[in-house]
């Protein structure tokens, strides 16, 4: 949550590419249209699982690029391929809250004990969301497990003892979902993968009674879309998959009332693309999957107007990639994949200027990988982690220094991961968890400070 979350490519012979990994999908495959799989594998990528021993009690369908898949035949989070077989694709829908920068130098490199495992999750899950809470727990909730299939369950982690705790189940149990902690503390949760379809059903979350509240659902049902809180406190919601194929429509949801109003619709459908507020409150969304494969185009969204602007083109399309807002105001892209019938890992990363609507290349990764999260530490510099690469799932984990435009290599993560979460704790460390395979209910603490 490859979905990732509907990623759509299907990887031949198990994904046909398709980069909707890690769903914990039993994937079975038919070579029979190796692009439109492509478009599939996009989201499901970041929510498929890999074939590898994974099986997850939802099929993976595949849709030609000619037709936009119907209802019944909607991209599903399939497996990723192995080492040995097919390339793979993923991205997890994972907000990470931003740390204020503290100008810090990068070393040559990073010392490999910054990783310390922390107690495992009570249940194994992927393609799930975490959200910090106001008191400093995570919130997980929903995603796949490994082979149990889409789950109503929640849980927190407490950074102080390093354990999880059961806490309240949703009404309805997702995958590929957002979650979006809203100003009154609550926390939204929005849309899903079914396995068979999408949900337009929304419920939040109050921490202080650990239960669930149905709210207003969507006019359009979706999973694989972007939900990103505004100024004003309304969540933006853009894009995604439904039952008509990818999706350019947005909606925006009040609080207050707990309704939702259309929101204009984008330039281009997509899905696997990522959407970063910017720091004059408009929404840059980029890349993704379209209906002819990964997208290069970005657009902004402007809540005042409530209108969706076209702004430059990276340089280089990118599905399941990252997008992380630095200090100085500039949005950094890193890793995804693209490539039609043979998805290609990305190692390259691009800068984007709001000022001037312009993309510039920087420095590429050691590393090419897709399904990875990136967190803005206190000293301004990107962690990026985990994915899947040439080799499947990765442990490496590497740091952008943007003053040099420079990766440096950081320890290893005790386990290999994708689909996984990213989620920066108050007192600095990062904790991720999840993945798929066996491993899946496992979980690790980053600490920056080991590193500087």
């Amino acid at each position: 949550m490859r979905n990732d979350e509907m990623s759509a490519r299907v990887r031949v012979s198990t994904w046909v590419r398709q980069h909707l990994r890690a769903v914990g999908i039993g994937v079975t495959v038919s070579a029979l249209a190796l692009l439109g799989i492509a478009a599939i594998l996009g989201w499901a990528i970041l929510n498929g699982q890999r074939l590898s021993g994974e099986a997850d009690a939802t099929p993976t369908v595949q849709s030609t690029p000619s037709s936009q898949p119907t209802p019944s035949s909607q991209p599903t989070p399939s497996s990723r391929p192995t080492p040995s077989s097919e390339a793979s694709e993923s991205s997890g829908p994972s907000a990470t809250p931003h740390a204020s920068p503290s100008a810090s130098p990068t070393p040559d490199q990073y010392p490999a004990d910054a990783w310390t495992a922390t107690g495992n999750m009570i249940a194994a899950r992927h393609g799930h969301t975490a959200t910090l809470l106001p008191e400093g727990t995570v919130l997980v909730p929903g995603g796949s497990g490994f082979s149990t299939g889409q789950l109503a369950s929640a849980e927190w982690y407490d950074p102080d003892s390093g354990s999880w705790t059961v806490t309240g189940s949703m009404a309805q149990a997702r995958l590929f979902h957002t979650a979006t902690l809203l100003p009154d503390g609550t926390v939204l949760v929005v849309g899903s993968y079914t396995g068979s379809g999408a949900l337009a059903t929304a419920e939040r979350y109050d921490s202080g009674s650990g239960a669930w509240t149905a709210t207003g659902s969507m006019a359009e049902a979706r999973y694989g879309h972007t939900a990103t809180l505004l100024p004003d406190g309304t969540v933006l919601v853009a894009g995604g998959f439904g039952s008509t194929g990818q999706l350019a429509s947005a909606e925006r949801y009040d609080p207050s009332s707990g309704a939702w109003t259309a929101a204009g619709s984008m330039a281009e459908a997509r899905y696997g693309h990522t959407a970063t507020l910017l720091p004059d409150g408009r929404v840059l969304v980029v890349g993704g999957f379209g209906s002819t494969g990964q997208l290069a185009s970005a657009e902004r969204y402007d809540p005042s107007s409530g209108s969706w602007t076209t702004t430059g083109n990276m340089a280089e399309a990118h599905g399941y990639h990252t997008a992380t807002l630095l200090p100085d105001g500039t949005v950094l892209v890193a890793g995804g994949s693209n490539g039609q019938a043979v998805p290609i890992m990305l190692a390259s990363a691009e800068q984007y200027d709001p000022s001037s609507g312009a993309w510039t290349a920087t420095g590429s990764m050691a590393e090419a990988r897709d399904g990875h999260t990136a967190t803005l530490l206190p000293d301004g510099t990107v962690l990026v982690a985990g994915g899947f690469g040439s080799t499947g799932q990765l442990a490496s984990a590497e740091r952008y220094d943007p003053s040099s435009g420079s990766w440096t290599a950081t320890g290893d993560m005790v386990t290999p991961r994708e689909r996984y979460t990213a989620t920066m704790l108050r007192d600095g460390t990062v904790l991720m968890a999840g993945s798929t395979g066996s491993l899946a209910a496992s979980a690790e603490l980053y600490d920056p400070g080991s590193g500087s």
